[in-house]
């Protein structure tokens, strides 16, 4: 082989490893390594977000949207009474906790579909027993209006109209939220494949927005 076909080989070479790391650059957004994952979709119209909100937890602190600015969360809806989908929900969602219970830019924001039974007291007793520290994982209640408003138009977890005081929500999704309150996943919280994908999405969203 002469030396200018060896010259162009090697030259070849090097354009394609030149291009792969471009394209690895760019689909990492600007993180500049190989074959990075996709990032996660943002769902709902073009410049959705999940929009201001105020109710209070478990412990009687008035919890809005600022205190959710730049941090990821998951959302969910619930009630205390409830015997059917909420058990396997909550118990899915101490596996979440356990998981991201330390990361200091992670929430959990569980809002209850019914604030008439569900007061503080019983709220941070059903806290309590699935062992979740007030600092990160937040149980919710306000009107009912404000909470299945958010639940629809924040949240996309229902896809119902609020008819007055006959109104029930009852969703089994999760919805994951990033620092920005964009919707970047929406998962069935009864569901263990669902759930899985959850925990390794937050572990994603956590290292896009770091």
């Amino acid at each position: 082989m002469s030396k200018k076909n060896v010259f162009y080989i090697i030259f070849f070479a090097l354009l394609s490893i030149a291009f792969l790391g471009y394209a690895g650059y760019v689909l990492k957004g600007e993180r500049g390594s190989f074959f990075a994952e996709e990032k996660l979709p943002v769902l709902g119209t073009n410049g959705h977000i999940v929009g201001g909100f105020s109710f209070i937890n478990q412990e009687g602190k008035t919890i809005t949207s600022k205190d959710v600015e730049g941090k990821i969360y998951v959302a969910e809806y619930f009630f205390t009474t409830c015997t059917g989908i909420c058990p396997k929900m909550n118990a899915n969602m101490t596996k979440v906790y356990a998981a991201y219970k330390d990361e200091p830019r992670f929430r959990i924001l569980s809002h209850t579909v019914d604030p008439e039974t569900d007061s503080i007291p019983v709220l941070k007793k059903y806290a309590e027993e699935h062992g979740a520290d007030p600092k990160n994982w937040w149980f919710l209640t306000g009107t009912k209006k404000e909470l299945y408003k958010l639940a629809r138009a924040g949240y996309l977890v229902d896809d119902g109209t609020y008819t007055g005081d006959e109104d029930f929500v009852h969703t089994q999704w999760f919805a994951l939220v990033d620092g920005e309150g964009r919707i970047r996943g929406l998962y069935e919280g009864t569901k263990k494949p669902d759930v899985d994908k959850l925990i390794s999405d937050i572990s994603r969203l956590l290292k896009e927005e770091k």
